[in-house]
């Protein structure tokens, strides 16, 4: 897995695919439950498919920042996975961008999604 800091702030994250991905975003998890001062973005660039098992860790990762009043923006991710994302309604849980460009703009604005504190 990649780790990028986009800014003091920002870590991006480029997982992956599976089997590793799971793994990977444990990884995620611990290092942003260590770090509770940053944003996250993570790159689906390398991602073909996700499985349930994933889904779960980011749900996790997003609760993990959301305790914290930070943000998790998800980008990259291809047409199949977008669509099962529509489709169980987890696109209005995640906030997703086109590409990583965008998904660093977007951490300037005010979050588009519903926030469940």
């Amino acid at each position: 897995m990649e780790v990028e800091n986009v800014a003091d702030d920002i870590i991006t994250f480029i997982p992956e695919r599976e089997p590793h991905l799971n793994g990977e975003l444990k990884t995620v998890a611990d290092i942003l439950t260590d770090r509770d001062d940053c944003d996250a973005i993570i790159d689906f660039a390398k991602i073909d498919i996700v499985t349930s098992p994933s889904l779960a860790k980011l749900l996790r990762l997003r609760q993990i920042l959301t305790d914290n009043k930070r943000r998790l923006i998800l980008c990259n991710i291809n047409w199949f996975t977008r669509g099962a994302f529509q489709v169980t309604g987890l696109d209005g849980i995640f906030e997703i961008t086109d590409d990583r460009p965008t998904a660093e703009a977007a951490m300037q604005l005010p979050s588009t999604v519903a926030n469940f504190d």
